[in-house]
């Protein structure tokens, strides 16, 4: 066994089949170096929430390493993100307009749980948050989030001058009355929050956005005057090329096993770079004075000997990203079936259409879905684009693509401290705003550094992993 440095900080030890205290005397070596103001932090996972992570927590001056199983980074669910930067009470993923039936034509979400009683109970916890009451208090505390995160956004955007295909208007629209009486409460909370918004006729929609037909007829639409749409996995690779000139290290293609515990003290367990080495047991053991978890739906995994089993579930999106067919079809501003979740966006020359959730137990979701299953899935986000925006785009052209993103039972994400002193997490913050992954980017650098939050208590709790 021998130790190196690996960056400017971190000691690793190769280990094969190594003594327990030979591991035990590793972390304490490597926690007696990293003893001091400025900190060697670990993030796990290459997304937008370990990305942000490691932009807050070197922009607090500490020293940071990134672990990434992809060759590159935002190729997990990142890549696949529609669009929506911050979710407004229309854009969550709960509250009243939220899968009121389990008929995926009318709610655009695919149920089926089986035999699973876990997934149900999932489902009916999130139904909970139909109550407009329920749901009011709910987006009352996940508010100041979105406050900081519009706030993280800008401060880089003005640092760096970036250009990730932002786009600004939102537009909501609703096919039955019934349908606009339900998003009643959150149009409420679009008032009582000041989002600048309208509430439009149909006519009035025709002309904010001239691609949506007329005919059918439809009840109206509300206009999200100032949210914004952008390129995800571009926004993601544009910081880590930031982060990479300003001295952070990236171990790309690597494998986070485990986290190992001792103490006061952790640790990362890397695969090696070639797993198939003829079954090689030898891996690597990289030491810090904190790991953050920001690892997409592995995060639950790696957090299992820190917290117990998080009621996390994982949710299947999809994503068709087709060629612009005709420029006077193609909409200028997102245009966003509110009740079926499906947003369409421009990105330049192409129309990118995310949606189709499946929400089915977790055994099956780790398994590829059946092909009726893909093709019933492929035609609701097909269908959402003809009714809304049709000619727009060659959707016979388009490249799908299909991820997993973790969902909470109250819809929140889960940001902060765990039950070890050296642990934090960063993760499920679903598919209702990439952009939450920055505030709560700067939430877990906070608390890292020693710092109180710049968000209110009981927001801070309501993010916390021991809520549950």
């Amino acid at each position: 066994m021998f130790f190196r440095r690996a960056g400017p900080s971190y000691f690793t030890a190769t280990l094969a089949k190594t003594p327990r205290q030979t591991i035990s005397r590793a972390l304490r070596e490597c926690h007696a170096f990293g003893r001091k103001r400025i900190m060697d932090v670990i993030v796990i996972g290459g997304g937008i929430g370990g990305i942000a992570t490691a932009y807050q927590l070197h922009a607090a001056g500490h020293r940071v390493c990134v672990i990434e199983r992809h060759a590159t980074v935002a190729q997990g669910a990142t890549y696949g993100h529609g669009g929506p930067m911050l979710p407004s009470p229309l854009d969550v993923w709960f509250g009243p307009t939220f899968m009121g039936t389990r008929r995926a034509n009318k709610t655009g979400i695919v149920f089926k749980p089986g035999f699973d009683t876990a997934t149900r109970d999932f489902a009916k916890k999130l139904a909970l948050l139909r109550d407009p009451d329920a749901f009011a208090a709910q987006y009352a505390r996940l508010r100041p989030l979105v406050d900081l995160s519009r706030r993280m956004i800008g401060e880089i955007e003005a640092a760096f001058d970036l250009d990730y295909e932002q786009r600004t208007g939102v537009l909501h629209v609703f096919r039955r009355e019934r349908e606009l009486e339900q998003a009643a409460p959150a149009i409420e909370l679009l008032k009582r929050f000041d989002v600048p918004h309208r509430v439009l006729t149909p006519e009035e929609c025709i002309a904010a956005e001239p691609s949506v037909p007329g005919d059918p007829p439809f009840a109206g639409g509300v206009l999200l005057t100032d949210e914004r749409t952008a390129n995800c996995p571009l926004f993601t690779k544009q910081l880590k090329q930031i982060l990479e000139e300003r001295g952070v290290e990236f171990r790309l293609g690597r494998e986070a096993a485990s986290i190992r515990l001792d103490g006061s003290r952790a640790a990362v367990e890397l695969m090696p770079l070639d797993s198939a080495l003829n079954g090689a047991r030898e891996v690597e053991l990289i030491a810090a004075d904190a790991i953050v978890v920001a690892a997409g739906i592995g995060t639950p995994g790696l957090l299992g000997r820190v917290n117990a089993k998080l009621p996390l579930h994982p949710l299947r999106l999809h994503t068709l990203t087709a060629p612009i067919a005709y420029e006077e079809h193609a909409p200028h501003i997102t245009v966003v079936d509110s009740i079926k979740r499906i947003a369409m966006t421009r990105v330049n020359q192409r129309l990118r259409v995310a949606g189709g959730a499946v929400l089915q137990s977790e055994a099956k979701t780790v398994r590829p879905l059946g092909a009726g299953l893909v093709d019933r899935v492929i035609a609701l986000l097909g269908q959402g684009t003809h009714d809304w925006i049709p000619g727009a785009a060659k959707v016979s052209a388009a490249r799908t693509w299909e991820g997993l993103r973790l969902l909470s039972p109250d819809g929140l994400p889960v940001v902060g401290a765990t039950d070890h002193a050296r642990v934090f997490v960063n993760a499920a913050h679903g598919p209702a705003g990439w952009g939450l992954a920055c505030g709560s980017a700067k939430v877990v650098a906070d608390l890292v550094s020693g710092l109180t939050p710049d968000i209110p208590a009981d927001t801070l709790a309501a993010l916390r992993i021991d809520r549950f």
